[in-house]
C-alpha cells in the first residue's frame, strides 16, 4: 500500500497574506519616506514625529478604506454573477448542462464522460458545479473585503511603527540613516518572509521591495533636502 502524503497548499493565504504584506510594506515605506522628507527639511524632531503619528493614523485608515472598498466591488461582481447563473440555471437547465459538459471536455474528458460527470454534479449542486467550474469562484479564493480592510489596516500600523520608533529613539543627528537603515531592513525581512510564505523564492521577493522602497526614501529625502534648502 503505498504511502499517503500530505500536500501543503498556499492558496488559502491569499485572502490575508496580499492585503497583510501590502499593508506592512506600504506602512514602513511610506512612513519612513515623511520622515525623513520632514527630517531632511530640518524640521524639529517634534515636528518629524508628528508628521510620522499622522501618517500612520491616515495612512492605515486609507490602506482600510481602500481595501474595503476594492474587495467589496469584487464581493458584489461576484454576488451579480451568481445570481445570473441562478436564473440561467431555472430557466434553461438543459443549456446549463450542455454548457457544463463542454467545460469538462475542454479540460480532456471525453464527450460521454463530460455529459455524466455534469448530470451527477448538477443533479447534487447546480449552482455549485456553475459557480466553481463555470465563474471560477470558490470559498478558498472567495473575496473578504471585511478580512482584507482589517488586515491591511493593522498591517499598516505595524509596519510604519518601526521607522516611527526608530526616530523617537535615536538622536536626531542619526536620524536619517538610522530611520533608512532599518527601514531597509525591515522591508528586507518582509519581503523574504512574504515570498516564503507564498512559496516563492525568497531573494527575489525581499530584493524587490529593497529595491523600490530605497527608491521611494531617496526621492522623498531628496525633496525634503530641497524644500529644506529654499526655506
Amino acid at each position: 500500500m503505498a504511502a499517503r502524503h500530505r500536500e501543503l497548499h498556499r492558496t488559502g493565504r491569499i485572502g490575508w497574506l496580499r492585503p497583510a504584506v501590502l499593508g506592512a510594506n506600504d506602512g514602513i515605506v511610506s512612513t519612513a519616506s515623511l520622515l525623513l522628507g520632514v527630517a531632511a527639511a530640518h524640521s524639529t524632531r517634534s515636528g518629524v514625529l508628528i508628521a510620522g503619528v499622522a501618517g500612520l493614523v491616515a495612512g492605515a485608515m486609507s490602506m482600510a478604506a481602500g481595501e474595503y472598498v476594492s474587495v467589496r466591488s469584487q464581493t458584489d461582481t461576484e454576488q451579480a454573477e451568481v445570481e445570473i447563473e441562478c436564473r440561467h440555471l431555472e430557466s434553461d437547465p438543459e443549456f446549463e448542462l450542455e454548457e457544463l459538459s463542454a467545460i469538462y471536455v475542454k479540460r480532456g474528458l471525453d464527450t460521454a464522460l463530460a455529459t455524466q460527470v455534469a448530470s451527477q454534479l448538477m443533479a447534487h449542486d447546480p449552482l455549485g458545479a456553475h459557480v466553481r467550474d463555470e465563474l471560477g469562484i470558490s470559498e478558498t479564493l472567495k473575496a473578504r473585503p471585511t478580512q482584507a480592510a482589517l488586515t491591511s489596516a493593522a498591517s499598516f500600523a505595524a509596519g510604519a511603527a518601526l521607522p516611527l520608533l526608530t526616530a523617537a529613539t535615536v538622536a536626531q543627528a542619526n536620524l536619517l540613516p538610522m530611520v533608512s537603515a532599518t527601514s531597509l531592513v525591515s522591508l528586507a525581512g518582509l519581503g523574504g518572509l512574504a515570498a516564503y510564505a507564498g512559496g516563492a523564492p525568497v531573494v527575489p521577493g525581499a530584493m524587490r521591495v529593497i529595491f523600490w522602497g530605497a527608491l521611494a526614501m531617496a526621492l522623498t529625502a531628496g525633496i525634503g533636502t530641497l524644500f529644506g534648502a529654499i526655506g
